[in-house]
């Protein structure tokens, strides 16, 4: 299959996988690598053919979650549950990141979010550089795939927002970190609340917060 050189159509990668016979196509992303506190969370998204062949697709103004405000992120939510097949959330907490590892916690999560599903995709989609071995459905890895892929991109927005809700449910329990701000990434102010207050039950006991 194909890869999408396009900047702006996101739709080549699964047009591609129509292609080829494939007629369910999800995407897969996660979001929260980085961050010394909080969950690590991934969405999926499986599009109808239907929607992705229409003329409005790239209208809608879905992409890499990173390039987005949070004002535009949320208000795409309703627009992919609207025109989806089915949304799918994992969510791996901060003692799951600790006893598998970041790496594996993401992967997790995706599996998760597959699992989810409440459909059979012919082929996932996935951002990044791996797999999920845990799955036996075809799948291909993209680097940088939330910016060429409109299921990749709109399953970034899905895990991204849950994420970020997440971080500001977290923000009311402990206000003093300022979660609802950095969401849980580590900012100086992060840091020095750390040090200030200790950590919290949501920190990742094996990542560095010095």
């Amino acid at each position: 299959m194909a890869k999408s050189n396009s900047k702006t159509d996101l739709t080549l990668l699964e047009k591609g996988a129509y292609g080829e016979g494939k007629s369910l196509v999800a995407g897969l992303d996660e979001a929260g690598r980085g961050p010394l506190a909080g969950p690590v969370v991934a969405g999926a998204v499986v599009f109808p053919e239907s929607f992705i062949n229409s003329s409005f697709v790239n209208s809608l103004g879905i992409n890499d979650s990173k390039k987005l405000t949070e004002k535009k992120r949320h208000s795409l939510i309703d627009d992919i549950h609207f025109h989806a097949l089915s949304v799918g959330v994992g969510v791996v907490w901060p003692e799951g990141v600790d006893s598998l590892n970041i790496h594996n916690a993401s992967l997790k999560a995706m599996e998760l979010a597959l699992v989810r599903l409440t459909v059979k995709p012919d082929i996932v989609l996935v951002d990044g550089a791996f797999t999920i071995k845990e799955v036996t459905l075809p799948q291909m890895a993209i680097k940088g795939g939330d910016g060429k892929s409109v299921s990749i991109a709109a399953a970034s927005i899905i895990a991204k927002t849950t994420r970020d809700n997440i971080m500001k449910a977290y923000d009311y329990l402990f206000p003093e970190y300022g979660f609802a701000g950095h969401k849980g990434y580590g900012t100086k102010a992060h840091r020095e609340a750390i040090k200030k207050h200790g950590a919290t039950p949501i920190h990742r006991k094996s990542f560095s917060w010095g």
